[in-house]
């Protein structure tokens, strides 16, 4: 979604905003069920309406909690991998142009390269559960460094030399200077990295058949041609990646307000990607 398009949003009321994203909903739903009707065959395209009773199905078993918990541990095992890494990688891109020269190469060839590739290989060099996590961090390693790289080097000069015309230094530099001119890129970084992670992580867990995961469901889905339930698990993980994403741009949120530098992340981070 463009920045204009999202200021437009969110200059609508909570009400006028929540009636339009109800009535959009409820226009795909509409169009999903006609084309379902016009096709008629269950197991090519199922109904709206069968897919939801499935799904409340599948909430009553015990198993669907085990394999949503598990895949749920390994995006977020492997975004916060690849979170803190990309941190500390990237200020060393940022504070040395030798490791800069290094590591640009290697990153630019993990954007580029399919995450089909990655799995293929993981599969040779990994075996178990630990596959999906190493994908998820390979995918978002490289938006965390590029996103942080870009952000400290937008840091206000005049205000790196106030700081040390003052002598502000340690952790007062990084909370008053640093902190509020990088957070708008990390936030974009972390909100393109999640739906990123939970992307590759079921790419992941579907083709490496990792046992208890939500990925081997949906492969066994697609084995017995259950069409309903690849429907279901896949609206899962289409909420579930919604869900953590906005708790944790409001957790950013709250976090900014506390210290007193939340200043237009929503923009800022979006110009940011």
């Amino acid at each position: 979604m463009d920045t204009k398009t999202k200021s437009t949003l969110k200059s609508l009321p909570p009400l006028k905003r929540l009636l339009a994203a109800i009535g959009a909903a409820a226009f795909w739903l509409a169009l999903w069920h006609i084309a379902a009707v016009i096709i008629g065959k269950e197991i090519l395209v199922p109904t709206p309406l069968a897919v939801i009773r499935r799904l409340i199905e599948l909430v009553q078993e015990s198993s669907f909690w085990l394999y949503t918990g598990a895949t749920l541990l390994r995006i977020i095992a492997g975004f916060g991998l690849a979170l803190a890494v990309g941190c500390v990688l990237g200020t060393l891109m940022h504070l040395s142009r030798t490791v800069r020269i290094l590591f640009d190469p290697l990153l630019t060839v993990v954007r580029a390269t399919p995450v089909s590739s990655f799995i293929i290989l993981a599969l040779v060099w990994i075996k178990g559960a630990f596959m999906p996590v190493f994908i998820a961090f390979l995918m978002v390693l490289p938006i965390v460094c590029a996103n942080l790289t870009e952000g400290l080097g937008a840091v206000d000069k005049g205000l790196l030399e106030m700081a040390r015309v003052y002598e502000i230094r340690g952790l007062r530099l990084i909370g008053k200077i640093y902190a509020p001119s990088v957070s708008p890129y990390l936030l974009a970084a972390c909100r393109t990295g999640m739906g990123l992670a939970w992307k590759a992580g079921v790419a992941a867990e579907v083709i490496g058949r990792t046992a208890h995961s939500i990925g081997n469901m949906l492969y066994e889905s697609k084995l017995y041609l259950e069409t309903a339930d690849l429907f279901a698990w896949t609206a899962v993980v289409v909420l579930l990646s919604r869900i953590i994403e906005m708790l944790f741009v409001s957790g950013v949120g709250i976090l900014s307000r506390k210290y007193g530098y939340a200043k237009e992340d929503d923009d800022n981070g979006d110009n940011a990607q």
